[in-house]
């Protein structure tokens, strides 16, 4: 499971890169800044930060353990219990997150062939989880560089076709007239959707979860020999990230450049706004032999990247957390047997993931929000109690499950918690097409939208267009305390996504130290369970506690010592 930890830096790097930047990326962020403008650009200054607090703080305490699941080391630092817990979330979250992952090709391939996303949802899911099973975290890494190399092809070929049409100037000219083009937006209101704040620091807590403490991450980086060569991919991923990401973010101006009189949804040429790019390669390149195919292959080689990594490390958790431990009294499970239930459960879990996959299309959010939100709501609490088990000395199982099951359900309240104001969408335009799209028009004028579109992005798309909010209008009743108590939720509601994870994080982190110290604290003092800058004072509190109890074992020779001296006085008078 840790390929002989023969790998090297590169294709490890660009495993890392590609584990989690999958077609929901290239749809996704293009699509972003297409509707929202450019301001989530600035989630890149979080991945700056965020690789030193990974590279040397999480990752060193698993390079020392050497444990082929990430969940072991909460055992050894808290107890069974939480291992499982802990566990049990990363899977719920990881097979959430598949079911996006495998949507989101279904959604390139229904709008490049037409064939109907139903089939697609299943073409794409059986091929990757067929894929997936084939062969073990090596052929995986190795794989993860072409594929890295196909999705960079296929942003690369709609930014070239973008700048051969429009050139860079009118691109930025025609965002920045559409108002796409904003990177400043310091507001301190929690519930505006992304602004510096939330981008920056919520993003923090997104990549750390991911990249620190996520079981697909660290699983990649211990196939690295030495930990020096695992924060080096470590660091060469970070470049890497960063340029696909600002590249796929200039794909979204060069579509909106495209279409900004002319919109694709509101003019009834796609029923998803994740179908912005396939669409445009369709149009605008679909005469040139072989094109569509590359960017269609590009996209699948996003997901192919990620499900294979998430089904892997799903496969190791399950043979390593649940299903070792219950076959422990006949001994521990060889290689070869390891290896052949992990693919039989790759194949498991692949076919819930298409499942759920069904169930995407009636999310209401974009592709990129709803794994955010996912990642969020599960990997901040996740990410805090790893925390609060490698910097706080005093915390112990009970402050650590406290923590977690209470940020869980806070996160998953918060992050999908219904009804949630509609997002605040850019001005689109159809001006330049209604003559042509006479067929989605009603006689009074009222566009009319796809009958197989989502019904909640139908719903929020037809509000805007109307200039009317569903979220004013549904929150006004007549009953005061009934409005104030919905006034309270919808706020909660509209907390932006990106701000979940810091939540779970700091709700499971300060519970689960406060519980720890009214419970006792803990009496675990494993050096290598601990972040390294914590040597010195863990040796101290080590010291203190052996003090302590040292002195609650002693006996109290004091009544001995007085009886002994009474007896000498008494033999001293007699011999006088």
């Amino acid at each position: 499971m840790l390929a002989d930890q023969s790998m090297s830096v590169l294709p490890v790097a660009f495993s890392l890169m590609a584990s989690f930047m999958s077609a929901i990326t290239l749809l996704g962020v293009s699509k972003e800044n297409y509707m929202f403008g450019t301001q989530f650009i600035t989630i890149n200054l979080a991945y700056i930060i965020s690789t030193p607090i990974v590279c040397y703080m999480y990752l060193p305490v698993f390079f020392r353990l050497q444990k082929s699941s990430v969940y072991e080391y909460l055992e050894e630092r808290f107890g069974r219990v939480t291992r499982v817990a802990a566990s049990l979330a990363f899977s719920l979250q990881m097979t959430l997150y598949m079911g996006i992952v495998l949507f989101a090709p279904a959604l390139a391939l229904s709008a490049v062939t037409g064939i109907s996303q139903t089939w697609s949802i299943v073409a794409v899911g059986v091929v990757c989880t067929f894929y997936s099973s084939l062969g073990g975290m090596k052929a995986v890494l190795v794989t993860d560089v072409f594929q890295s190399i196909l999705m960079f092809v296929a942003v690369y070929a709609v930014i070239t076709k973008g700048l051969y049409d429009q050139g860079i100037k009118d691109i930025f000219r025609i965002a920045s007239e559409g108002e796409r083009i904003e990177f400043f937006n310091i507001s301190p209101d929690p519930r505006e959707r992304h602004t510096i704040w939330s981008l920056g620091i919520g993003g923090i807590f997104t990549y750390c979860s991911l990249y620190g403490v996520n079981q697909a991450q660290v699983q990649r980086l211990l196939t690295l020999r030495s930990l020096e060569r695992a924060q080096a991919a470590l660091w060469i991923q970070w470049p890497i990230l960063t340029v696909l990401s600002l590249s796929t973010s200039f794909a979204g101006l060069v579509l909106y450049a495209h279409y900004h009189g002319c919109d694709p949804l509101k003019s009834h040429m796609i029923t998803n706004t994740d179908q912005l790019l396939p669409l445009y390669v369709v149009e605008t390149m679909g005469n040139l032999p072989g094109v569509a195919g590359l960017f269609v292959s590009g996209i699948f080689s996003g997901s192919l990247s990620t499900v294979s990594s998430a089904l892997n490390s799903l496969a190791a958790v399950t043979v390593q957390d649940y299903i070792g431990p219950l076959l422990k009294k006949n001994g521990p499970l060889t290689d070869t047997s390891s290896t052949r239930l992990s693919k039989v459960l790759v194949i498991i879990y692949g076919v819930i993931c298409i499942g759920i996959a069904f169930l995407t299309q009636f999310a209401g959010t974009g592709v990129l929000q709803a794994s955010l939100t996912i990642f969020g709501a599960v990997g901040g609490p996740l990410l805090a109690i790893f925390t609060l088990g490698m910097i706080c000395c005093r915390a112990n199982q009970k402050g650590a499950m406290s923590g977690l099951i209470v940020g869980l359900i806070f996160t998953m309240w918060i992050g999908f918690g219904k009804p949630k104001p509609p997002p605040p969408v850019k001005p689109t335009s159809v001006e330049k097409c209604l003559s042509n799209a006479t067929d989605g028009l009603e006689g009074n004028g009222t566009l009319v939208f796809a009958t197989d579109a989502p019904v909640t992005e139908v719903l929020i798309m037809n509000d805007l267009m109307n200039e009317t909010s569903v979220f004013t209008n549904h929150t006004i009743v007549d009953n005061m305390e009934r409005d104030e108590r919905r006034s309270f939720l919808h706020n909660l509601y509209a907390v932006s996504y990106m701000w979940i994870g810091a939540i779970g994080f700091f709700i499971t982190f300060v519970l689960g130290f406060v519980v720890s110290l009214a419970t006792g604290g803990n009496r675990i003092h494993k050096e290598e369970l601990y972040a390294t800058f914590l040597t010195k004072a863990r040796n101290e509190m080590a010291e203190e506690d052996l003090i302590k109890e040292h002195n609650a074992n002693r006996v109290d020779l004091s009544p001995l010592t007085e009886m002994l001296s009474v007896v000498d006085e008494d033999a001293e008078v007699t011999h006088m």
